[in-house]
């Protein structure tokens, strides 16, 4: 996840006789100021591309008119701006699945739909991030991915609403608004000129919020008032532009080029890794090539791992079958890519590497553990596995990791 926040810069112009009387200063002090001066923080290269970006794919302007799109929506219907030509606002957000940020938002966004739906304003969000621009491990925060296919998912688990239309392959519609991070508002009046544009709210934690900058913008435009506060900041994931898939690319030949290994594991290694405790959160599976559900789901848990792995999660895999299947499992890990700790019991009893690892285990494979930072069980699913709950409650299980409420906002 890349966050950036756009700020306002103004320029203070003085007089030229204050000008002139501070040159004598200034330049008498020049070597000392020079001296102390901190200097400047150098740009990194993610602060460059991410201007260049917005250079290239400028915000609308306040007074524009309302760009024209036809996208589909979560409902599979193509959607256009005429359809909401007698409501008297429309409100455009750009959003995204994949964003913390955008996430803590949600509720916000339903809360003024629920407001000001009722008074003829509509709503629309948008999601505009290319998949094919968005890395593997930007995905740290999410169940789901940026896809149209996801959107649906989280529309429907989240109850969206509004409607949720998908831009992520031509991105049509953010190059005419220019949205610089999710969330990202856009308000129109009645006849579709932008009156506002910015974020919701000046918190990311919705109780400590002091400004309202979003709902001031639509009661003013409901009393027929000028909107006090035309443009904020929006501080968010920034925007996923399709111009960007050479790093997705660059970062899947790096997952490739790691090398794939199998060790073996003794029932006493099993006990240890079972009662193991490292600091990190532990997802263990336990599979085998004969099984076609354990084949099925194994490459769903190595993306779950590639996605939350830099956030102090890791993965294990064992295989229990047989020593003299070796060449079998091997093959079977080369085919998927799985570069991780991938263990292979010494044994042919099967019931004891069930009461070595785990007593109260009591089927076969796939058998899927998730254990806390302390060893607490975080996840268990003996049989297959639904792979979006075990996201949700690893999720909720990581902690915030720096937003506030993200860990809540998993949470059953």
């Amino acid at each position: 996840m890349r966050c950036t926040q756009m700020t306002d810069r103004r320029l203070n112009r003085p007089s030229a006789a204050i000008l002139g009387l501070l040159a004598i200063a200034i330049c008498s002090n020049a070597s000392t100021t020079a001296r102390s001066q901190p200097a400047a923080p150098e740009l990194t290269d993610e602060d460059r591309i991410i201007a260049s970006e917005q250079a290239q794919h400028p915000t609308l302007k306040i007074g524009a008119a309302l760009p024209d799109f036809a996208l589909k929506g979560v409902d599979g219907k193509i959607h256009t701006p005429t359809e909401y030509s007698s409501s008297p606002i429309l409100v455009v957000m750009f959003i995204a699945n994949h964003c913390p940020v955008a996430q803590l938002y949600e509720q916000r966004e339903k809360q003024l739909f629920k407001e000001y739906a009722a008074k003829g304003v509509a709503f629309v969000a948008i999601q505009s991030d290319s998949p094919k621009a968005t890395l593997l491990s930007e995905l740290n925060y999410t169940d789901v991915d940026d896809s149209f296919d996801s959107m649906v998912v989280r529309a429907a688990h989240r109850k969206f609403p509004f409607l949720y239309l998908y831009d992520g392959d031509q991105q049509a519609a953010a190059n005419q608004f220019g949205p610089k991070a999710t969330p990202h508002l856009f308000i129109f009046d009645k006849d579709r000129k932008l009156r506002y544009e910015g974020r919701i709210d000046d918190n990311l934690r919705e109780a400590e919020a002091k400004t309202h900058e979003a709902r001031e913008a639509l009661e003013a435009l409901l009393a027929r008032r000028p909107v006090p506060v035309e443009h904020t900041a929006v501080f968010g994931c920034s925007t996923k532009w399709i111009s960007r898939s050479d790093n997705v690319q660059r970062e899947e030949q790096e997952w490739q080029a790691k090398p794939v290994a199998v060790e073996t594991v003794s029932m006493d290694g099993l006990r240890q890794l079972r009662g193991s405790s490292n600091g990190k959160m532990l997802m263990i599976n336990f599979w085998a090539t004969w099984s076609g559900p354990c084949q099925t789901e194994y490459p769903q848990l190595l993306s779950t791992y590639r996605w939350y792995r830099n956030r102090g999660f890791d993965f294990v895999s064992v295989s229990v079958d047989s020593p003299a299947s070796r060449a079998n499992v091997l093959r079977f890990l080369n085919e998927v890519h799985s570069p991780l700790r991938n263990l292979q019991v010494d044994s042919e009893d099967l019931y004891g590497i069930q009461k070595a690892f785990d007593p109260s285990w009591e089927s076969g494979v796939p058998f899927t553990l998730v254990l806390g930072p302390t060893g607490k069980v975080v996840y268990r699913q003996e049989g297959e596995l639904d792979i979006l709950a075990l996201r949700r409650a690893i999720l909720a299980s990581l902690g915030d990791g720096g937003f506030a409420g993200n860990a809540d906002y998993w949470k059953p």
